[in-house]
């Protein structure tokens, strides 16, 4: 039996179809990366996953309950973390997780000894004693997620819950899912960072509510017809201007001091490059053909619709 499971699921908001005919599934035990751009239909599809939200159309199952007919019962099996999570700024660190504990009818003969687990596991211990407003945003979202695991749930659905904090917290954050994926969690997380859904087990690529792609990210970027030539220079937005208005290549990424362009004729675009950068005195450091990325193989898919 599938953790999680989507069948035809459409979701309308106006003209605007927000999810479009998305089909899922996520094992148990999997850490399940849903990725895609703001408006992608990410938030919708957990919302929905989550019983939230009805579809319009289609069907969803969390551990074989219907998300709609058995929606009670799949709120008793998960834990939910949205983008802005319902912290409440005036409790202190311990006083927000006994309070989702009321929330989640968790016995008091439990409850001790789950804070505590769930402190050290997260490192929040030292601060059990400071206001939630008071916290760092990497700290606030460890509270966050702590918070929804209060009541010990099976399958876990995170709503970009790295948005907008430092890489070391992201890091810290990601420690800790892997850690729950050890203790037989099943994860479902949503998130623009390509870098995160490199860790995933399997990801789905979301564009306009559609599924581009659904696999593991290394058979993802081997679906990468074209080839990549890595460029490496001083100022990268410069060249990546340059390249794009220039030289007309149509998919030119950037990642920090590197880019990354689509070409089906990479030795001859790599001489075209050379020598155009030179007539411009633009610094050029390195170009060579390099192994695509997960956010080359999602831009690739779009161009070309799947």
């Amino acid at each position: 039996m599938e953790a999680i499971k989507a069948e035809a699921i459409t979701k309308r908001f106006g003209e605007i179809r927000a999810v479009d005919q998305l089909t899922l599934s996520v094992s148990p035990g999997e850490i399940f990366g849903l990725v895609g751009p703001d408006g992608a239909g990410k938030t919708t599809t957990i919302r929905i996953l989550t019983s939230i939200m009805d579809p319009d159309s289609g069907d969803a199952w969390i551990l074989g309950k219907h998300t709609i007919r058995e929606a009670e019962s799949v709120k008793s099996e998960i834990g939910y973390m949205s983008q802005r999570f319902g912290l409440y700024s005036d409790l202190s660190v311990m006083e927000n997780l006994n309070f989702f504990a009321d929330i989640y009818s968790v016995p008091q003969k439990e409850r001790r000894d789950r804070t505590e687990r769930l402190l050290a596991f997260s490192k929040l211990e030292p601060f059990k004693s400071r206001l939630a407003r008071n916290l760092s945003g990497g700290m606030k979202q460890k509270l966050g997620l702590m918070c929804a695991l209060i009541h010990t749930p099976k399958v876990l659905l995170l709503d970009e819950p790295t948005n907008g904090v430092d890489p070391l917290s992201r890091r810290d954050f990601w420690r800790i899912l892997y850690q729950l994926l050890k203790d037989g969690v099943t994860i479902l997380v949503s998130t623009a960072y390509l870098d995160e859904a490199e860790r995933c087990s399997r990801v789905g690529l979301l564009n306009q509510g559609k599924l581009l792609a659904c696999d593991t990210p290394k058979n993802i970027k081997q679906q990468v017809r074209a080839g990549i030539l890595e460029l490496r220079v001083d100022e990268a937005r410069k060249a990546a201007l340059f390249l794009r208005h220039e030289l007309g290549f149509k998919t030119v990424n950037l990642f920090g001091d590197r880019i990354h362009l689509l070409t089906n004729t990479p030795k001859e675009d790599a001489e075209k490059i050379t020598r155009a950068f030179q007539s411009r005195a633009i610094a050029l450091d390195e170009i060579r053909s390099a192994p695509p990325t997960l956010e080359d193989a999602f831009i690739s898919m779009l161009q070309t619709g799947g």
